[in-house]
Parts: C-alpha cells; structure tokens; sequence
C-alpha cells in the first residue's frame, strides 16, 4: 500500500473547496479511464483573478488531496499565474505523491488548466478580450 504524506492525508480527509459553483465562469473535466479518476473544477473570475474555485472528484485518496491542494494553490492567483501550476508543483506541496499516484497530480492540473481555458474560450466567443 502506497504511504502518503501528512500533507496528503490532511487533504484527503478534510478536503478544501468541494462542491460546484453554481454559473461557473468556466469548467474542466478530465478522466484517467485506467484508474477511473474523474475530476471537475469549476472557476468564477472576477478582475482576471480566481474569485473562487470548486472541485468535484471521484476517485482515490491521491486524486482528492490533488484536487483540493490545487484549488487552494489557484485561489485568488491571476489566470497566467494559475495556469503556470504544473503537477509537479502540486506533488511538491503535498511534500510528495508516491510514484504510482503521480498521474493523479497531472489530473488536477489539467482540470484547473481546462477550466481556465473554458473560461477564455467563452469569454473570447462573446467578444471580450481574452
């Protein structure tokens, strides 16, 4: 059985920020279909910062610290600084992820990632600057 940090038991018992917002600004879902991790983040953007940040996850013990470790390093960041969060400074906030669980730390990144472009993409559509 893979040991995990305190860090990662920390959030993987008490996770931060689970839920959906209701009218998000922007959505991020990705799956792993080999592990069957599935994660949603969802994102409200007020003055080109991360007003809030939710996430809904199923998966294992990893992919929920992963998940709630990423939306508390993205809140209140700019969208460039949020999208410059790669899984391998999550795993490193978590003061590690055991080798077989790093996929998982990619997983959130990429969610937040999605969710940002969403986010752009939508706001590009109805003529505003991205």
């Amino acid at each position: 059985m893979p040991v995990y940090s305190e860090k990662v038991m920390d959030h993987f018992m008490n996770p931060r920020n689970v839920g959906e917002i209701e009218n998000p600004d922007g959505v991020g879902e990705v799956g792993n279909p080999i592990c069957g991790d599935m994660m949603t983040f969802y994102i409200k953007v007020k003055d080109n910062r991360l007003d809030e940040v939710k996430f809904k996850t199923f998966g294992c013990g990893a992919a929920i610290a992963v998940s709630s470790m990423v939306s508390e390093m993205a809140m209140g960041k700019t969208l460039d600084e949020a999208m410059k969060i790669t899984p391998r400074l999550v795993a490193e906030e978590l003061e590690g992820l055991p080798k077989q669980k790093l996929h998982c730390s990619n997983l959130g990144a990429q969610a937040l990632n999605k969710a940002i472009q969403d986010y752009l993409s939508q706001k590009k559509a109805q003529g505003g600057k991205a």
